[in-house]
């Protein structure tokens, strides 16, 4: 069993029954995540049990999977989330989920407060986890993916749960330490770390479907 794979399923067991993947293809390629259905062009990706949420929809999810498979956005940095992956023992499959999610692997995205990149690392997160010469180049996906990886090694170390490492991420390490350690009460805040969780395992079930097919999650 892989290793982040059991604290993974333990969580799981406690997520809510409202915790969901969705997601959507455009017509320039870009696939779009979100942990509700936003609008009707949002389809059941993989819920609970691996299985769709509404009948009739048995391909989305494939589809969406498959498009993390062949993208050339995302087959293109797959080496240096296998290797930020090897250098900092977080999941690729984590890594994955997460840049999906950030950035649905636009490598130029820059967000409103400053956050760039595949990951969208802020600056304060690239003078903690980055070299001054990487800081300089954080727009670079191999740069940005290892800055990112270090992060949330980081996190998960210090916190002890991928939920509450997502948590930090997304909302800061004071938030989940108000919190008691837990995910703080914060709508955006779980909606992220549910959607990262569930896309993650998702992938996992896809990677390592000798394991997934003899698991059972209830929410």
């Amino acid at each position: 069993m892989r290793r982040w794979l059991l604290p993974l399923l333990l969580l799981a067991l406690a997520l809510p029954a409202r915790a969901e993947l969705w997601g959507f293809v455009d017509a320039a390629g870009v696939a779009h995540f979100a942990s509700s259905q936003i609008d009707p062009r949002y389809a059941p990706v993989l819920g609970r049990q691996g299985t769709q949420r509404v009948p009739g929809k048995t391909d989305a999810g494939t589809a969406m999977l498959t498009w993390l498979d062949i993208a050339p956005e995302v087959k293109a940095v797959q080496p240096w989330v296998r290797e930020a992956a090897e250098q900092t023992g977080v999941d690729a499959e984590l890594l994955k989920a997460v840049i999906a999610v950030e950035s649905s692997y636009q490598k130029g995205a820059v967000s409103p407060r400053g956050a760039v990149g595949l990951m969208q690392i802020t600056p304060e997160t690239a003078s903690r986890y980055a070299s001054p010469a990487e800081a300089a180049r954080l727009i670079e996906p191999r740069i940005n993916i290892h800055t990112g990886a270090r992060m949330l090694a980081d996190l998960i170390r210090r916190f002890g749960h991928i939920d509450a490492a997502l948590a930090a991420w997304n909302a800061g390490e004071g938030a989940v330490r108000r919190a008691g350690g837990r995910v703080p009460d914060i709508e955006e805040t779980q909606a992220h770390v549910h959607l990262v969780l569930e896309l993650y395992w998702a992938l996992l079930q896809q990677s390592q479907p000798a394991h997934a097919q003899r698991l059972t999650l209830h929410p």
